[in-house]
């Protein structure tokens, strides 16, 4: 639990790898409390970054695909108030140069359920736990960016971004007196197992900028669509 009341505290789902792992480990070094998920009982690097943590940093399990799950997650948590609900999710297709009319219908569901249904899903069960002062943010990408698309490529998973994208204005319209700030955050294109070797940024590029980003937003309300260094996406 936070030390004190002044200590802020982050619900960071998907935080076992990757860009959550370091958000996480981002956060902890801004003095936040954490609550990581991760989605099986197999032990992770969170595991290793919890124990080395001094208590600032706890893990729940959950697999957002699974609506029971994120309902069992909501019920563990519903005495607990949190200033950042962050969703980091997403996976691509498993030949990402595959055109949308290439693509089996398994997996064209499968990259849509994970990277647009089950993070809204999150959101909207979770939603509450956030008080007026929060943020609630998910990771989009700037290939979800419509505007932005002059060259193709990466269908499925550009679809998917997007897609994630309309939800979360659709649900920002519907809360258009919400007074939390709200953001879909592209983290550029990152050396991690999704973004591939040939990425341009590290994953030090990009998340101690993107983690200022979201740590300024709050008191800011609405919905933003920004990148890691704050700047404005088109839609």
């Amino acid at each position: 639990m936070p030390s004190s009341s002044s200590t802020k505290t982050i619900l960071l789902i998907g935080a076992s790898r990757g860009l959550g792992y370091a958000m996480a480990e981002e956060y902890l070094k801004h003095g936040w409390h954490v609550v990581g998920t991760v989605r099986g009982e197999s032990r992770t690097g969170l595991h290793g970054l919890a124990a080395r943590s001094g208590g600032k940093l706890e893990i729940e399990t959950v697999d957002i695909n699974f609506p029971d799950q994120i309902a069992a997650l909501r019920a563990r948590l519903a005495r607990r108030i949190f200033d950042v609900l962050f969703v980091n999710a997403g996976v691509t297709n498993s030949n990402p140069d595959e055109t949308v009319a290439e693509v089996s219908t398994e997996e064209f569901v499968r990259v849509m359920v994970t990277n647009a249904l089950s993070p809204m899903r999150v959101v909207e069960a979770l939603q509450d736990l956030v008080p007026p002062t929060g943020a609630i943010g998910v990771m989009s990408s700037g290939q979800g960016s419509v505007a932005n698309n002059t060259n193709g490529m990466r269908e499925v998973y550009r679809g998917s971004k997007a897609a994630l994208n309309t939800f979360m204005r659709s649900f920002a319209a519907r809360h258009s007196d919400d007074p939390r700030a709200m953001v879909l955050m592209a983290p550029g294109w990152v050396r991690t197992e999704l973004g591939g070797p040939d990425a341009r940024l590290t994953i030090e590029d990009s998340v101690p900028s993107l983690v200022n980003t979201l740590m300024g937003l709050q008191g800011k309300a609405g919905l933003q669509y920004l990148d890691y260094l704050g700047r404005t996406v088109p839609w």
